[in-house]
């Protein structure tokens, strides 16, 4: 996939994990709920069909109690190795006429994972449509964010 440093956003890591626990991570509904965002926020809601076009949501609260609904659409499932969705899509690829996302801005997140012995790869892609939206997801604490997050899965799926 190439990368565009005005556009996207990249986090890599190596995960204590296998293959197998990351991907089962990012595929099941009550697992997202356990570790997809950054604590004390949480996710209180979680749906995927995992099928190109299938939907990819989730309901993410603040600390204070305010909902954040996230909505997007699968584009590409490639099982323990890639998992690809957009929130400027719909489920069954309806275009969305407006972030369905509680970061307000629209954006195709790439999720790649390739084994290391008995430890995972894992690449996070936010790819933007403009150098605002990119920097304004910077901004919002996308490196951080996604790294707390990853360091979450790990720890939720080595226990």
């Amino acid at each position: 996939m190439n990368i565009d440093p005005k556009l996207d956003l990249v986090l890599e890591r190596t995960l204590n994990v296998s293959t197998d626990k990351v991907w089962k991570a990012w595929t099941t509904p009550d697992l997202i709920c356990k570790w997809f965002c950054p604590e004390p926020w949480k996710v209180t809601e979680a749906q995927i069909d995992l099928r190109p076009g299938g939907i990819f949501r989730t309901v993410m609260q603040s600390p204070e109690g305010q909902s954040f609904p996230n909505m997007g659409c699968i584009l590409e499932v490639v099982p323990q190795k890639k998992l690809v969705w957009t929130d400027a899509l719909l489920p069954d690829f309806r275009p969305a006429a407006h972030p369905e996302s509680g970061a307000g801005l629209m954006f195709t997140a790439s999720i790649q994972l390739e084994a290391a012995g008995d430890k995972t790869k894992f690449v996070a892609i936010a790819r933007h449509g403009s150098e605002a939206d990119k920097k304004k997801h910077e901004e919002m604490g996308f490196h951080q964010g996604w790294g707390i997050c990853a360091d979450q899965l790990e720890r939720l799926m080595k226990g």
